[in-house]
């Protein structure tokens, strides 16, 4: 396994990702990710190896909670540990700061994203159908 080092609050390492995790149909943009994180708690984290950025986790204040909102891993350096990594650093770094709880949404066409989060603990709260047929949004919620 490549070593590898988590860097807190790299958006331009998270830039060089957004291209590299194909589960983003349409990735946003890097001004989408400022103005998103601009006025709240907030923790950016990279993975890099190999001297590059390879996976990234995004998270801030939403609704009084630690929101986990956008991430992923360059598909070149999958099922490495990386992402459960990032989880891991971001829940801790979370609790810290005070809050209880960290929620998520996923779409059932990611297998990968649920099936990590529910075996990280996270539980289904809420199932939102989407416009595409069979597509749905799942929110799961995981105590701190």
């Amino acid at each position: 396994m490549t070593p590898y080092v988590i860097e807190e609050g790299n958006l331009d390492a998270v830039e060089i990702l957004l291209g590299s995790v194909p589960e983003f149909d349409i990735p946003p943009t890097i001004d989408d990710i400022r103005i998103r994180l601009t006025g709240v708690p907030r923790l950016v984290l990279t993975g890099h190896a190999e001297g590059m950025p390879v996976g990234f986790k995004i998270g801030y204040e939403r609704e009084g909670r630690f929101y986990s909102w956008l991430g992923g891993v360059d598909s070149r350096f999958r099922q490495r540990g990386i992402a459960s990594h990032l989880a891991d650093y971001q829940e801790q770094w979370a609790r810290k700061q005070g809050y209880k709880t960290i929620w998520m949404k996923t779409r059932n066409r990611f297998p990968q994203m649920l099936l990590m989060a529910t075996q990280r603990g996270f539980r289904i709260t809420s199932l939102h159908p989407m416009d595409k047929i069979g597509e749905h949004r799942i929110v799961l919620e995981k105590s701190l």
